[in-house]
């Protein structure tokens, strides 16, 4: 994954505007950075599709990017991939092509109704078309499962379960088995906002600093006794995994897949642990769209028709661990890592006490500084050992004041607002 500085951001812009790359369609994703996964998304994914230049970007400098475009009346990109949350903004400001047509194709390929709906960003017309969709799960060595709690079913835990196992393997090894990525280019800020928030609080704003909230931050110090100290220092969780760093570990399916792939025998996969109000999860649906003014609208309705064919949605879910947006069935030759994924993710999905928290929505480009409250949060209660109340006052504030200066409503698990989201 690249950082490149807004100057970079814009001068690429500038160059890529007078170059003559452009007789490509430019394909901006925030979405498969890793180099392996863009990989295959130019060598495999869009094989034989035409010219496409397959352009990363991180998720603040796409938001860049898209607003210097936008402002500038100057267009080098035909399409982009992007998380909901990071299409909203870009649709709140009439910026991307209707896409009803392609809607219309894909429902009668078998694209349910109400993912395609969620497409439409609160508008009339849809304004992305739902590309492929993730989650995040818990995945373990088998030779972990000796150390589970007496009753516990490792696809029903609760946090106190997962402690008493992260107590029962460090007793019997020696060392904390557990690991979150908690790295700089870690997912742990989802973990709050998808995972821990919504099991304890129910809510993710408006219940930020709770006494729920505060009781389940005592709980999450107890567990982190556990936790490797390495987590603070993990991006992607399937590297220790492999290395045998950790026997069990939360991340993104995409994140876990190589070693899952690599040993599909070696692993159970299963649903986060439930708190006091549920099993928080945070389904993850990336879309496509259009920006208006892109120099190749044709070239990128191509590429949109492509990568929704079944058979690429497919290979998409065999390479990168993203499972279709269709409605298809997964064939019985299917990678058996991806196969074990999919049933931890269907697992989380048919939980009866499961709390769905969507991705925020409304930040604009504050996206950042929201992931930062709940991580600047953890380290000063979990790492640092400041007094839970202190912190949660402190950063509430700053949460408050984001949410003022966004205007961003209120999103599930969290009641609707009529108009910031409160913290209450």
């Amino acid at each position: 994954m690249k950082h490149i500085m807004s100057f970079g951001i814009l001068a690429s812009t500038v160059l890529a505007f007078a170059s003559p790359v452009l007789a490509q369609t430019v394909f901006v994703s925030t979405q498969l950075r890793p180099i392996e996964e863009a990989t295959v998304v130019r060598e495999e994914l869009l094989k034989d599709i035409g010219p496409v230049d397959y352009v990363v970007e991180e998720p603040p400098q796409f938001a860049v990017r898209m607003e210097a475009e936008r402002q500038a009346g100057k267009h080098t990109v035909s399409l982009v991939g992007a998380l909901h949350g990071e299409l909203s903004p870009l649709a709140d400001k009439d910026t991307l092509e209707p896409l009803d047509d392609l809607a219309k194709k894909l429902a009668t390929s078998g694209m349910p109704q109400s993912l395609l709906d969620l497409g439409k960003l609160g508008k009339s017309t849809h304004q992305y078309i739902p590309w492929m969709q993730a989650t995040y799960v818990m995945a373990a060595k088998k030779e972990a499962l000796q150390y589970l709690p007496d009753g516990a079913d490792v696809n029903a835990l609760n946090y106190d379960q997962l402690i008493e196992w992260g107590k029962n393997m460090q007793e019997a090894t020696g060392q904390p088995q557990i690991g979150f990525p908690a790295g700089p280019k870690g997912l742990m800020a989802r973990y709050f906002q998808g995972y821990f928030y919504p099991s304890f609080t129910g809510g993710v704003v408006r219940t930020f600093q709770s006494a729920d909230a505060a009781a389940g931050w005592e709980k999450l110090k107890a567990l982190w006794a556990y936790v490797t100290p390495n987590s603070t220092s993990y991006d992607f969780m399937q590297e220790p995994l492999a290395a045998g760093e950790v026997m069990v570990a939360w991340d993104h399916i995409a994140r876990l897949k190589n070693a899952i792939s690599a040993a599909p025998d070696d692993y159970v996969v299963f649903p986060a642990p439930a708190g006091p109000k549920g099993r928080g999860y945070m389904p993850v649906v990336a879309g496509l769209a259009i920006p208006k003014g892109a120099p190749d609208k044709a070239g990128a309705e191509k590429i949109i028709e492509h990568l929704s064919m079944p058979e690429t949605q497919l290979l998409t879910a065999s390479k990168v661990g993203f499972f279709p947006t269709l409605n298809v069935k997964l064939p019985p030759d299917l990678d058996a890592g991806v196969a074990l994924l999919a049933g931890a993710v269907t697992a989380t999905q048919a939980s009866k006490d499961a709390v769905i928290s969507l991705l925020p929505v409304g930040l604009g480009d504050k996206g950042g500084e929201f992931n930062k409250v709940y991580m600047d949060s953890f380290q000063r209660i979990v790492l640092q050992n400041e007094p839970v109340a202190d912190v949660l006052k402190i950063q509430g504030a700053t949460m408050a004041k984001l949410m003022t200066d966004t205007k961003a409503a209120c999103w599930a698990p969290d009641a609707k607002s009529d108009g910031p989201c409160p913290v209450e």
